[in-house]
């Protein structure tokens, strides 16, 4: 099934992102799903937003999709998250699906022709796809559900629904394609408008909001390759930065544990756990830390982890971490089920790497998966880091963007003016959030010129942590120290303290994680003098 947009929108539910990626599994081209559509018509709404809409030979329909449990009492529906707040809503999910259908139909009626429309099936349905759903009720009928068990098979719960909606009368025939052009045309256009040549140069929020919406949209590459690790048992993954491995350890993760097995994610970095925990808080997955792995096995109350995923996996490279993985996997490296992802880039510039631990890897002969996508870094910081460091950081990018902002300064105090500058010029001009920002030196904050900056500035500074990064505050810049934030990422960085890169793999290091945390906005304040 054709997906629109090609990535899922971040609309907070976790639950949305599951169904979107069942949904791009299922049909074929003949089929399109939209996510997160927003029709102007809409019965009682004034922003209304219709989850899933499919677009195919057997008509229209709309899912509504439901994440976490679910209760109804005394005609209210409750919804419990993943964080225990519940929220009561009198309107069913199955109102709320029926009415938005008939929203979409009002404006295709307003805009379409009728004869278009008479060929035309539609119909809605319920998504559950965290619960067992077994009640019956007089506002639904058993077909237009789709709980955890049958929101596994969307294609088979999807022809079901079709069929349910078929037999409840309306055209029989299915859609010709030409219809479905016509249709699909309407729902989401392919426009493209040119600007006057004396028009005001675009502001640099709207360049950064244009790089992250496409940014969201890049995840394909990622997504084809999801199912070829879920297909195999061992899998040795590469990419640089950007490529989407943490995006891919995050669904795959994902798949096996609603197959039941106990999963446990495991990298070096406290700050990583600490964000890969506060974002993955689902059943059946430890996310750990090498040292601590042991630990966590005896505390999820099990002998051994049925599955084994490794991020950030360059950092593991050695003889000591293979035993400790080794030692907690079912069957072992060697007949286990385990996915290993790691940046080529930074094996060649890691202390720890010794190169027989991932010749042993290779010896267990895995499935070679490269990533070759860069899903996270626009064209342009994409094309200055390869040309800067030489590095491999996939092609490609989310367009274009900002271009890369350098300076070079003489000494810490002017490097300070610097970055007053660049986030007065960033926050306070340009209008980027505080919290999208993030300053990154070689330095602790004692010792790095962001110590000099001025009080004022000083007080719009929050000094960041492995806690503080599962949250960070989104009214404060962050700061850290690059090797700390490492696998993060934010919108914009702004890299103090480091000279222009040399050969010696401590400073390539430092600069290749500084530049590839950066999406869509990159600045460098650069020393003239060697640290």
């Amino acid at each position: 099934m054709r997906m629109v947009p090609n990535a899922p929108f971040d609309t907070g539910s976790q639950a949305e992102k599951r169904i979107f990626e069942r949904l791009s599994r299922a049909f074929d081209d003949r089929y399109t799903a939209y996510h997160s559509l927003k029709p102007t018509n809409h019965p009682h709404k004034q922003y209304p937003e219709i989850d899933f809409v499919i677009c195919g030979p057997e008509g229209l329909y709309v899912l509504e999709v439901k994440g976490g449990r679910i209760a109804l009492s005394d005609g209210a529906w409750h919804y419990q998250d993943r964080y225990g707040r519940i929220t009561p809503h009198m309107e069913s999910p199955f109102r709320q699906a029926e009415t938005a259908l008939h929203g979409l139909m009002e404006a295709l009626r307003a805009n379409l022709s009728s004869r278009v429309l008479s060929r035309l099936r539609s119909g809605y349905g319920v998504v559950f796809p965290d619960c067992e759903w077994q009640t019956y009720g007089s506002e639904w009928d058993p077909e237009m559900i789709a709980d955890r068990q049958r929101s596994r098979d969307m294609e088979g719960w999807l022809r079901q629904l079709f069929e349910y909606w078929k037999n409840r009368g309306g055209p029989r025939e299915q859609v010709d394609d030409d219809t479905l052009r016509i249709i699909r045309e309407y729902i989401r256009p392919n426009v493209s408008a040119s600007i006057g040549l004396h028009e005001e140069p675009i502001p640099l929020l709207q360049q950064v909001e244009d790089a992250e919406r496409r940014i969201e949209r890049m995840t394909e590459d990622q997504m084809r390759m999801s199912d070829v690790a879920e297909s195999n048992p061992r899998v040795l993954c590469a990419g640089g930065a950007g490529t989407g491995k943490t995006f891919l350890a995050e669904r795959l993760a994902r798949r096996w544990t609603e197959y039941g097995r106990q999963v446990v994610l495991v990298c070096r970095s406290p700050w990583l756990r600490h964000h890969l925990a506060s974002r993955l808080a689902i059943p059946g997955l430890t996310v750990s830390l090498i040292d601590g792995v042991h630990l966590d096995c005896q505390r999820a109350g099990l002998d051994r982890f049925d599955a084994l995923i490794v991020d950030e996996g360059q950092d593991l490279f050695e003889m000591a971490s293979i035993g400790k993985l080794n030692d907690v996997l079912a069957g072992g490296l060697e007949k286990g089920r385990w996915c290993w992802l790691h940046d080529l880039n930074n094996q060649a510039l890691t202390r720890r790497f010794e190169p027989r631990a991932k010749e042993y890897l290779e010896s267990i002969n895995p499935v070679r998966m490269p990533l070759r996508t860069n899903c996270r870094n626009t064209r342009v910081i994409l094309e200055w880091v390869q040309e800067t460091l030489g590095a491999d950081v996939g092609t490609r990018g989310a367009g274009t963007g900002p271009e890369v902002r350098r300076h070079t300064v003489s000494g810490q105090h002017e490097s300070a003016v610097l970055v007053a500058r660049e986030v007065a010029e960033f926050v306070d001009i340009g209008g980027l959030a505080p919290g999208s920002v993030t300053i990154l030196s070689p330095f602790d904050y004692a010792d790095s010129s962001v110590a000099h900056v001025p009080a004022e500035v000083a007080d719009r500074i929050c000094r960041l942590d492995e806690y503080s990064v599962r949250r960070i505050p989104g009214d404060k810049i962050g700061f850290a120290r690059i090797d700390e934030f490492k696998g993060l990422e934010n919108e914009a960085i702004i890299v103090v303290d480091l000279p222009a890169p040399s050969q010696t793999n401590r400073e390539l290091a430092a600069h290749y994680v500084a530049m590839t945390r950066a999406r869509s906005l990159l600045s460098i304040v650069q020393r003239e003098s060697r640290f």
